[in-house]
């Protein structure tokens, strides 16, 4: 292990090496207009890879050629399509109560309530709710258009998780299943990241053989009041993540991608902790999900 590694994540170690290609960049020249604007990526790289800040997306732009759309829900009716999806854990979670009646869908909307309940289906509590697709996919490209939830220690997530995280002899080091944290919402409280959202992946199953790599946080534009899409490309060697259309990080760990087929998750999740008192509620708000596909024909 060399001295950067010693020191640094590996987030923070991507940050300063796109940091010094900014510093090359600037010091070849350029207009007035040029210069600003690297000297802002350049700060900007800094503080992410010093004091664990945000990053804005810099990469490639999304392109779908060569894939096909295989699964889609708008969420234009009344109720859940229980042909698309299952509700997932329910019953307690963490500090509170994962309940099927926290789910609805309403006005073009898949709504996720997150709020305290006295009469609630398990009793009195903090409730909030998640849902899985109910078919299973080996790699493609999950995006999600959504508002995420803001407040009380509760996040809004979109994720790929898989039989395969059980346990770490299954998931293999990731190849035979790992959880995909496409983005997960709980910066809310950061005042320098506030507008950004988590990019994570685990392997080994939950016990004493999980590994994560937090990737990053990455911004959004105005997450918790209007909508945002969120994407993972998940090929044949990498995770590809984007954040409306362009790519914000990629990676492979940890001994490869996921081989294994793994569902698309919708949650509201539960804090450990509450910070709000009952009355408090908040909402993550879907626009639609779509799952595309290689190699399938149009």
């Amino acid at each position: 292990m060399g001295l950067l590694e010693k020191i640094f994540a590996p987030r923070q170690i991507k940050a300063l090496e796109r940091a010094f290609k900014a510093i090359r960049q600037l010091s070849s020249g350029g207009g007035i207009s040029k210069t600003i604007s690297l000297i802002m990526v350049t700060v900007e790289l800094l503080g992410a890879a010093f004091f664990d800040l945000p990053q804005t997306p810099r990469g490639q732009s999304l392109n779908l050629d060569g894939y096909a759309l295989v699964f889609e829900d708008e969420f234009e009716g009344t109720e859940l399509d229980l042909s698309k999806w299952a509700y997932r854990a329910s019953g307690a979670r963490r500090s509170g109560f994962n309940s099927e009646s926290q789910v609805r869908v309403e006005g073009g909307n898949l709504i996720i309530t997150g709020e305290y309940l006295t009469d609630g289906e398990y009793g009195e509590g903090w409730y909030a709710g998640m849902i899985r697709t109910i078919e299973e996919y080996t790699r493609g490209y999950f995006e999600i258009r959504c508002i995420c939830s803001k407040g009380g220690g509760f996040w809004s997530a979109y994720w790929l998780n898989s039989t395969g995280m059980a346990s770490e002899e299954q998931s293999n080091g990731g190849i035979g299943g790992a959880e995909i944290d496409i983005f997960e919402a709980f910066n809310y409280n950061n005042i320098f990241g506030r507008d950004s959202v988590s990019l994570n992946v685990h392997v080994g199953g939950y016990g004493d053989g999980l590994r994560s790599l937090r990737i990053g946080n990455y911004y959004g534009s105005g997450i918790y009041t209007q909508y945002n899409t969120y994407g993972l490309e998940w090929n044949e060697n990498e995770y590809i993540f984007y954040i409306n259309g362009i790519e914000a990080d990629r990676t492979s760990f940890a001994d490869g991608v996921s081989q294994a087929p793994e569902y698309a998750i919708l949650s509201m999740e539960l804090p450990n902790v509450f910070t709000e008192k009952p009355g408090f509620s908040t909402e993550f708000i879907v626009d639609y999900v779509r799952i595309y596909q290689k190699g399938v024909p149009v």
